[in-house]
């Protein structure tokens, strides 16, 4: 039997009927599968749930054995079912058994049919089951009938969502209402409970089905019109300052919006019955399914591009998602699949946490989590399908896991972990304004890091003797044009107000790698993180980083001022650096402009090549500061931005430590004073370590200097290093097992 278009939608009305009678989930889900048994003229129609991420089970069937329900399960790739939900796409067999991974279960009764039609019931991309129609008849089903059922499907799926299936076991719970824990990796340490803000808000579709098609196809023309206003509009407003190869991408997401193809797939989804809001979402569900399959980034890139607009078009079919930090809750945890660093400072520092499907420990967003001292967890998979605005959360920074919907458990233990904390807090307040010495009579100079003004007041607050890195690139990555360079100038200048007479050190501009600003040419590396970065942009950009030094010298306005230079590999990139700092220094003279009182400019060293330059390049530098982030993962050939290997490697490695211990005799020897800067510097038994190897400065974010100046408060150093040593003597990787044992038996 062929469905027609009235057909489908004359079948999609009595299902939507069904839903809205009276009646529990499971007759509704009976009902549907004699429904649409009865509509396609099949002899089985049944319905698989997801019951967990890996798990199907039979929840409905009309033609099978009634007592397989909800005992029949299978795992994702398990059989012809399990491989429709695995890859998300149909399976049209005729001949059921000859199919590749075809399953037997003999507890349905399903050996005498033979052909199968399966197809996703998925929802944004995310398959929440299987509908599955078979005939005893070899019968290969068309492409009307296939795209009948992904209607039906589509439907089902909506309704899933709003609770309509509703019933026992798993897999027929209410969506969004169980606890579920997260489990992801940590970019920023620390505790917080509060309520989910997503950034950018599920879709809630209340009406799936549509009785006017042509009502339905002029509310998506209007909508589709708007669309493309809007992209227009963004288009031409950035045209000045793209470059050709930024243009092309444009023009290629106009023509998105302009396919003819997207739009009449859209228009048939409408004359099949659906809402315009479901017949978007039922493309896009496609598109993400297809982005999972292909592995060219290039074209992965343009279905994302597909993905965008979709989620644009849906808001404004519903008017919903459309302001960030709209209806904010009380104590927002800020849940998104990934989020930049100029969307993130739009909520600005009311968030309590932060909680991301993708993201990295080195990304910009993550520095921002570190600079507010807020907890962040990374890597959660599939949160933002299952979170809701307002929803109780619970953020283990520290272990890189969510709770979401907690029970009462889980509350009570994360309430104890805060208390903790807070009784740790007021301990480090009381030795704010005591040095960071040894027992053994060694002290360490305590900077911290920041690269907003929003950090400066955690100068005093946090008890740091200075700014030992302030990252300037923040400023540029925020806008859509170059900065100008008396804003930065003022911003600089304020800088150097709100540290109180304390040092400050500037680190020149550091983009490249994952940090892009929208208004540069794109580079296409294949390894970006050793690419055209740091400093050798700045010595090839000429013009950017004159412009930034002479904003940095009219900042200190006669003050003293100390610069840094990132990423510096060998001795002449810095002698270049140098040169050009000299030259405008000379410059503002003649302008009649004032200079520092005192200049003095260093490197960040961050490859290993640098730890072997001449000795002519540490007698030139004033200082060094390791940037441990970066020269860690060069060290190890470990890039940072990737979970699988970044975790390998230990900072404790002796290798590692010797190499440090290395660089600190050559800067001492050469009178060169060296500093380590870097998420490691914060972590107390890390920066241990390093002052044992004889690192006397440490930088660090201002709310890991209490607990690191405690750590260093209470141990004698050359205890430490006897430690060290005994462990780097017995042929062990690390160093870490044999110091945490000492600080265990010494209380």
């Amino acid at each position: 039997m062929q469905l027609t278009g009235q057909d489908s939608r004359q079948l999609l009305k009595k299902l939507r009927n069904t839903l809205a009678e009276d009646g529990d989930g499971q007759e509704r889900l009976d009902h549907i599968t004699q429904l649409v048994s009865q509509s396609m003229g099949t002899e089985v129609c049944s319905i698989y749930l997801r019951r967990d991420r890996e798990t199907l089970e039979l929840c409905a069937t009309e033609g099978l054995k009634k007592e397989s329900v909800h005992q029949t399960r299978m795992r994702y790739g398990e059989g012809l079912v399990g491989r429709v939900a695995q890859e998300a796409t149909p399976i049209n067999a005729e001949n059921a058994t000859e199919e590749k991974g075809f399953r037997y279960m003999p507890e349905t009764g399903e050996e005498r049919y033979s052909s199968l039609l399966g197809v996703p019931i998925q929802r944004l991309g995310e398959v929440l089951g299987v509908l599955v129609v078979q005939n005893k008849e070899k019968r290969k089903y068309s492409e009307d009938e296939v795209y009948a059922l992904e209607i039906v499907a589509m439907l089902i799926a909506e309704m899933k969502e709003l609770g309509a299936f509703v019933g026992q076991g798993e897999a027929m719970t209410a969506p969004h209402q169980r606890a579920i824990m997260f489990t992801g990796g940590s970019a920023q340490e620390g505790a917080a409970q509060g309520n989910v803000l997503l950034h950018d808000p599920q879709i809630v579709i209340t009406n799936p089905v549509a009785d006017d098609p042509e009502a339905e196809k002029a509310r998506l023309n209007e909508a589709m019109d708007q669309l493309r206003i809007s992209i227009n509009d963004m288009l031409d407003a950035n045209k000045t300052n793209a470059s050709e190869e930024h243009q092309d991408v444009m023009e290629a997401y106009r023509m998105f919006a302009n396919s003819k193809g997207w739009m009449s797939r859209l228009e048939a989804s409408i004359d099949s019955g659906l809402a315009a809001e479901v017949a978007v979402e039922k493309e896009q569900s496609a598109t993400r399914a297809r982005m999972a399959r292909v592995p060219d980034p290039f074209l992965r890139e343009r279905l994302h591009d597909l993905d965008d607009l979709s989620n644009r078009l849906l808001r404004l079919l519903t008017g919903q998602g459309q302001a960030i930090g709209e209806n904010m809750p009380d104590n927002p945890v800020l849940v998104a699949r990934n989020i930049g660093p100029g969307e993130l400072l739009e909520y600005g520092k009311t968030l309590k946490g932060i909680v991301l499907e993708e993201g990295s420990v080195g990304s910009h967003a993550a520095i921002i989590a570190r600079a507010w001292a807020i907890p962040m967890v990374i890597h959660a998979k599939k949160i933002t399908l299952e979170a809701l605005n307002g929803d109780t959360i619970l953020i283990d920074g520290d272990q890189g896991v969510a709770h979401l919907r907690p029970d009462s458990d889980v509350k009570s233990a994360f309430k104890e972990k805060i208390a903790m904390a807070r009784q740790a807090k007021a301990r480090y307040a009381e030795i704010r304004d005591k040095p960071a010495e040894t027992k053994d009579g060694v002290q360490i100079e305590m900077l911290m890091n920041a690269g907003l003004m929003a950090d400066l007041p955690s100068i005093d607050s946090s008890g740091a003797e200075g700014v030992g890195l302030f990252r300037t690139e923040l400023q540029f990555l925020v806008r859509n044009e170059m900065p100008k360079r008396d804003e930065l100038a003022g911003l600089y200048a304020r800088v150097i107000d709100a540290a109180h007479g304390k040092p400050v050190i500037f680190r020149t501009l550091d983009i490249g790698s994952d940090k892009v600003l929208p208004y540069f040419n794109p580079e296409d590396e294949p390894n970006p993180a050793m690419g055209w970065r740091a400093i050798r942009l700045g010595l090839e950009r000429k013009a950017v980083m004159q412009m930034q030094l002479q904003a940095l010298l009219r900042a200190a306005n006669g003050r003293p001022m100390k610069i840094m230079f990132p990423f510096v590999a060998q001795f002449d990139e810095f002698r270049q650096a140098k040169a050009m700092l000299d030259q405008v220094v000379k410059n503002e003279r003649k302008l009649g402009h004032k200079v520092p009182s005192e200049l003095k400019v260093g490197a960040m060293l961050e490859t290993p090549s640098l730890a072997f330059a001449p000795n002519q390049f540490f007698r030139m530098a004033d200082f060094i500061s390791i940037g441990g982030n970066d020269l860690k993962q060069f060290f190890f050939a470990a890039d940072r931005e990737n979970e699988r290997v970044r975790s390998r490697y230990d900072t404790l490695n002796v290798s590692f430590l010797t190499f440090l211990e290395m660089i600190c005799k050559r800067c001492f020897d050469l009178g060169t004073p060296v500093s380590f800067c870097g998420e490691d510097a914060g972590r107390p038994l890390e920066a241990l370590c390093f002052a044992a190897m004889g690192l006397r400065t440490l930088s660090m974010r201002p709310a890991s200097i209490g607990p690191v100046k405690h750590r260093l408060r209470s141990v004698d150093l050359e205890e430490v290093r006897k430690v060290i040593d005994a462990a780097r003597g017995s042929g062990d990787q690390s160093v870490r097992g044999a110091m945490r044992n000492w600080l265990s038996k010494n209380g």
